[in-house]
């Protein structure tokens, strides 16, 4: 027989293993499985936020596999994505996953001009047309997505709001692919299945700082651009001091060592998507 104090006890270890075992069943409860999302407490002005802006970047290394299995349905890569158009209904995604990673290994964020498709390669810009007002935007695809059966885009907080139905839910739009001119560089083209190497000497969120820093990094840079590359989102801008672009990591590493050696800045090697900012 379970005396009171033993039933009391044992009622307890229940409601704690209950407690732990809902917990681990949310970790793994798939973000896609989610059935409501939120925007943002008080006002968001998105006219503020500026459209994406098309620029050749090389596919990510992440987020690009084909085909994919999601939820026991098998999804493919577009191969090519040249005047591309489909219509259909537009989700979008705010509160719940703002802040984590997307497919591509990239921070979402609700306040920039962003989306997830299930089929164009990341990184691809859109042209979203709202058919219901006309109201159109740029976007760059760079998450998975909507999984729900009969949509075809989830657009950020941000894009939904700029075609005027976040109190809505979902829109009636047109995807226009936007297919931009790959950049070339001392008549070499940059392969579309990799990133580019730079080295960054520094970051600032000061200006001057950081064209001073830049000054210092011409002497050493060699053969490469130096520049400062602005990066802006809904809080800070930071200026990022960088070298630039490098063919190979071994001459992005004897860099870092010429800047170590002279004491020059925190040079670290990085790769990214090459921008306009970057030619």
């Amino acid at each position: 027989m379970i005396k009171g104090s033993q039933k009391v006890f044992v009622k307890s270890i229940f409601c704690v293993f209950a407690l732990v075992s809902l917990a681990i069943s949310g970790c793994t409860t798939s973000r896609y499985s989610m059935d409501h999302d939120a925007g943002p407490t008080g006002e968001f002005d998105a006219s503020v936020v500026p459209e994406a802006v098309p620029v050749w970047e090389p596919l990510s290394p992440q987020g690009n596999k084909s085909p994919y299995i999601v939820r026991g349905k098998e999804y493919r890569v577009m191969d090519r994505i040249e005047g591309y158009s489909e219509e259909g209904v537009a989700s979008w995604y705010g509160l719940k996953f703002h802040g984590e990673l997307t497919s591509n290994g990239e921070v979402y964020n609700m306040y920039e001009m962003s989306a997830a498709h299930k089929s164009l390669p990341l990184p691809s810009f859109v042209r979203v047309t709202n058919l219901d007002n006309n109201l159109n935007v740029i976007v760059r695809v760079n998450d998975r997505g909507p999984f729900h059966s009969g949509r075809i885009i989830d657009l950020s907080y941000a894009a939904a709001k700029k075609l005027g139905y976040d109190k809505k839910g979902t829109a009636r739009v047109k995807l226009d692919v936007i297919s931009p001119i790959p950049h070339v560089s001392n008549g070499l083209k940059y392969q579309s299945d990799r990133l580019a190497i730079f080295v960054q000497v520094g970051a600032f969120s000061n200006k001057k700082a950081a064209q001073a820093l830049r000054k210092q990094a011409a002497n050493l840079s060699g053969k490469y651009d130096s520049f400062v590359a602005k990066a802006s989102n809904h809080t800070e801008t930071l200026y990022r001091v960088r070298v630039g672009p490098v063919p190979n990591k071994k001459s992005a590493e004897r860099i870092v060592e010429r800047f170590d050696d002279k004491g020059v800045g925190q040079p670290v090697i990085i790769t990214r998507a090459l921008s306009a900012k970057d030619r």
